[in-house]
């Protein structure tokens, strides 16, 4: 799953999150986005906060490194000093879109964001979930790839804003050298959920290699079972009925199934049967005309 969302196979106004830790980082993954990016012949505007240019640069496709666009604010991303031309406080969908318009081509761009962190650290999450939101559908954006260090903040902040992503791609260290481990949670239009994890290791030359999941040390394959066994093999008597004896079961007549003569015979009346005697003694009062004259009504 990782190599087709590496190739770009979303559709427009995509938002890939890439959630790395301090135990292992993302930003050799990003850089393999921007890589792939650059060349499908997009346009790939970062806006690095964290990393100067000449980091980013390094090992990306020497042909293609034109059509990235680099807007400084790693030396100054709060604008104390005026020595970056990209601050927080113009982390804005107005801002980044007219931005990206004054270098804009045929196509739509690809907008990396290093790090979303940075910028959460310093305004409402609330308002930069919107600005993502505004700048996924404001047309100029095809994509927009986020590095988000989990470790920084808090589990309110960080579901709020992977619930915003339709990919959303958590790093996490293994035992292999060089390899780390990738769980891709996909989202499509349709409301579909796919998950996959992948093990990968990135290149210097910022491309990305992806090997199946390695077994866990002492995680012992179960194999499957050739034949079941039957349980009642070994017992002393025979829970099937040979054909003889279903026969004879069959004509053996139930003990609450009546037959038609027995019916008949609960039926018919017989003399004497069913009939209540009462011979009235000296103590009933039992007035003809009214015979509800002991009942005080």
């Amino acid at each position: 799953m990782l190599l087709d969302v590496l190739q770009g196979t979303e559709a427009g106004g995509g938002f890939i999150l890439i959630q790395d830790t301090v135990k292992c980082s993302g930003r050799g993954f990003l850089k393999c986005f921007i890589n792939a990016a650059l060349k499908r012949g997009e346009d790939v505007h970062v806006l690095g906060f964290e990393s100067p240019e000449t980091e980013v640069c390094a090992g990306l496709d020497h042909s293609c490194v034109q059509k990235l666009h680099f807007h400084k604010g790693f030396p100054d991303p709060l604008g104390w000093t005026s020595r970056s031309s990209f601050t927080v406080d113009q982390f804005t969908s107005q801002h980044i879109t007219q931005l990206i318009k004054d270098t804009q081509r045929a196509k739509a761009s690809v907008l990396v964001v290093d790090s979303l962190s940075l910028v959460l650290r310093h305004h409402d999450p609330v308002v930069i979930c919107r600005t993502l939101q505004e700048l996924r559908k404001g047309g100029v954006i095809k994509t927009i790839i986020g590095l988000l260090h989990s470790d920084l903040h808090q589990q309110g902040v960080l579901g709020t804003v992977c619930h915003l992503a339709s990919t959303l791609i958590s790093v996490a260290p293994t035992n292999i050298e060089r390899h780390a481990m990738a769980k891709t949670t996909r989202r499509t239009k349709s409301g579909k959920v796919m998950q996959e994890e992948e093990c990968f290791s990135v290149s210097e030359d910022a491309a990305l290699s992806v090997q199946a999941k390695p077994r866990q040390p002492g995680q012992v394959q179960k194999e499957p079972d050739v034949s079941e066994a039957d349980p009642t093999s070994n017992l002393t008597f025979n829970l099937r009925l040979s054909e003889e004896e279903r026969k004879a079961k069959g004509k053996v007549a139930l003990p609450f199934v009546f037959s038609q003569e027995k019916k008949s015979a609960l039926l018919s009346p017989t003399p004497g049967s069913g009939r209540i005697m009462y011979e009235p003694d000296a103590n009933d009062d039992f007035d003809e005309e009214d015979p509800d004259d002991d009942l005080d009504v």
